[in-house]
């Protein structure tokens, strides 16, 4: 630890670290470790290698790909009150404008490019420049999102939006939309018409440096792949080399080096021939005392090899390697519903924090467009990605309807309450769908007592004999019981007089 007094100041600059300068280890020694340095690329403004590597196919297209796919595949629902005529017409809408796809075109090159924008299309509405406005939105007249990557034609500009309550705040008011060769404005569009998609997340220096867009998907993980991609080419040249003859000819360097180029031209001439006539069942003709080696190529330790590659790569990509390799889950007793657990935790966390955001912004529009008006308690909701077997779900809701019923014979819950909590397992389990709203809604203030005391009418009469703990009509009984001894033995004492 060195320390160093500045001058004519009271501070104090420290500097810890560890330091073998002798076995060449730690900070400032002659160690492979300390001459790693991390250069800033900004692979992200390489627009044309992106394009190339996307283009090229190979691993690199499943991961930008996998992700908004498996994002959108259980698209999301709507929670409120909601006639079934109406989300009927809610659904065509989204099928007739391809919503869907559209929002998966938007993700998948915001992973690509670090950065998208949709186009908010409203029929009659062409000042862009205006902010949007909701009540101008006449029925079908929402045409779902033009889609522009961020080198394709648009371009934040303009200040900053202040407003703290606006979803877009600190981020630019416009976007200028350009012709391809981004020469000539077409149009100036407000913030409020755009939505955004964006790769991952950037410090704020890095983010301006981006023109308030982010890092694309491939930057982080660009050596990986390379290193994938050469491993996989690699092994494919060297199948070439998997079964070599080497033929041993006498005085083959005087032939080379002294001989004249017609005795070279019939040397060549002769081992093409002899290499055309060769099959797999033929018959190689030798001089005699020339020899022919064979040598097979061993390609043991490669498998491991390229599993460790899959799986730094899987580990980067956060994909599961049985998604993104196709390959069975290995191990014993292995069956990959781990690792996919995982995965598709990771995707409802994007789909929170990437997705929502998106629709929130687009169901606005399209709801006035279908119904007229925005409902208040209008809430989406994403289905679950994980679908379990039937084991599973016959598990899930023996469990969770014995924990309703239990708190609602502890008296913790009321009938409706329970109705209520057991139709919410429709959703999870498929089951309890049948309880009818009108059901729950007449039970809702009834208890387990209650229900135990209207089918034992005597309840109510005898509930405090016994102090609670013995059942009343056995007390009616004996009470009974004890009158009749009682009658006998007085008949028999005054016949006996």
């Amino acid at each position: 630890m060195s320390r160093r007094k500045k001058e004519n100041t009271g501070q104090v600059l420290t500097m810890d670290a560890f330091s073998n300068p002798l076995f060449r280890l730690g900070y400032g020694s002659q160690a492979p470790l300390e001459a790693t340095e991390y250069v800033l690329t900004r692979l992200t403004d390489d627009y044309a290698k992106l394009n190339a590597m996307y283009r090229s196919g190979g691993i690199l297209q499943s991961v930008v790909d996998i992700v908004p796919e498996d994002m959108t595949r259980e698209w999301f629902t709507l929670q409120g009150d909601i006639k079934p005529d109406d989300m009927d017409a809610f659904e065509r809408a989204q099928r007739k404008i391809g919503l869907q796809k559209q929002v998966i075109d938007g993700l998948r090159w915001g992973r690509l490019y670090g950065g998208a924008a949709g186009l908010i299309l409203i029929k009659g509405q062409n000042n862009w420049e205006k902010p949007l406005d909701l009540k101008a939105v006449l029925p079908d007249s929402f045409h779902g999102l033009y889609i522009f990557d961020r080198w394709s034609g648009i371009f934040p500009s303009g200040p900053i939006v202040t407003d703290m309550e606006d979803p877009d705040f600190g981020l630019p008011e416009y976007y200028d939309i350009s012709t391809g060769d981004g020469t000539n404005i077409v149009a100036r569009v407000h913030h409020s018409r755009i939505v955004r998609f964006i790769g991952r997340e950037l410090p704020y220096l890095e983010k301006l440096a981006e023109m308030y867009w982010g890092e694309s998907e491939i930057e982080p993980i660009y050596e990986d792949i390379v290193l994938y991609d050469s491993i996989m080419h690699n092994m494919g040249n060297l199948t070439f080399r998997a079964n070599v003859d080497t033929v041993e000819v006498q005085n083959l360097d005087q032939l080379f080096s002294l001989g004249s180029q017609e005795a070279q031209k019939r040397f060549w001439s002769v081992m093409q021939a002899q290499s055309v006539c060769q099959s797999n069942f033929g018959t190689r003709l030798i001089n005699k005392g020339d020899q022919i080696h064979n040598q097979q190529y061993s390609f043991t330790g490669f498998d491991h090899v390229t599993e460790a590659a899959q799986l730094n790569l899987s580990a980067k990509t956060h994909i599961p390697m049985t998604k993104l390799f196709g390959r069975s889950p290995a191990g014993l007793n292995s069956t990959g519903e781990g690792d996919m657990k995982n995965y598709y935790d990771i995707i409802d966390g994007q789909r929170e924090s990437k997705l929502r955001p998106v629709l929130e912004r687009i169901l606005p529009v399209l709801c006035m467009s279908v119904w007229g008006e925005v409902p208040e308690d209008i809430q989406i909701q994403f289905p679950p990605l994980w679908t379990p077997n039937a084991t599973e779900l016959a598990q899930i809701a023996a469990t969770k309807t014995q924990t309703i019923m239990s708190a609602f014979q502890s008296n913790t819950i009321t009938l409706g309450m329970a109705l209520t909590e057991l139709k919410k397992l429709e959703d999870e389990t498929g089951m309890f769908g049948s309880i009818d709203d009108a059901y729950i809604s007449k039970n809702k203030d009834k208890t387990f007592a209650d229900l135990q005391q209207m089918a034992d009418p005597m309840a109510g009469l005898f509930g405090g004999m016994g102090g609670g703990k013995e059942d009343p009509k056995k007390d009616l009984i004996a009470q009974e019981n004890e009158g009749n001894i009682e009658q006998s033995k007085k008949e028999e004492d005054d016949g006996n007089k």
